[in-house]
């Protein structure tokens, strides 16, 4: 049995629209109706959409923050989440906005979980410990750097909100 609105796990997913795990993230919510939110670019800019309203045509829940690039939208959807899950291709990937996630996380003392694809039992127990109606930030590679991703993103993300049932 589903659980209801007062008692998901996740309420939201939170991201910041590149391509990859970004995007992973944000359509599997949308495919299991489960809200999503975020800070973007200035202009909706991602990878694969450089000019207005780049990924706003698409994904017009998230907002554009000031600035044009990439690190002030990293930061403040770290910053407006309770808890930060990273997903990873394997334990010795890591880029500049990967890293800069996890280190804002721990500045600010949020939760974080840097996942493999086959983690999601261990990410499904990490939930467990962070209590319910949580705005989960969803952030990890981009496509161009680590083909396949969107769709590993994707999996994981709807298999954690399906499992978002009572016990």
């Amino acid at each position: 049995m589903k659980k209801s609105n007062e008692t998901k796990r996740i309420a939201y997913i939170r991201s910041g629209g590149q391509t990859g795990v970004d995007r992973g993230a944000l359509d599997a919510a949308l495919d299991m109706g489960v809200p999503i939110n975020g800070w973007c670019p200035r202009c909706g800019l991602a990878e694969d959409l450089p000019d207005a309203p780049g990924l706003l045509a698409d994904y017009p829940q998230l907002i554009e923050t000031p600035s044009g690039g990439y690190e002030q939208r990293t930061l403040w959807n770290v910053r407006d989440s309770h808890a930060t899950l990273i997903i990873i291709p394997s334990t010795e990937w890591e880029s500049f906005g990967t890293t800069m996630t996890i280190v804002e996380a721990q500045h600010l003392h949020r939760p974080l979980f840097i996942a493999k694809p086959d983690d999601l039992t261990k990410v499904e127990q990490w939930l467990a410990t962070l209590g319910f109606e949580l705005t989960l930030n969803v952030a990890g590679p981009r496509e161009s750097l680590s083909p396949g991703v969107y769709d590993s993103a994707y999996e994981m993300v709807k298999a954690l909100l399906a499992d978002d049932v009572d016990h």
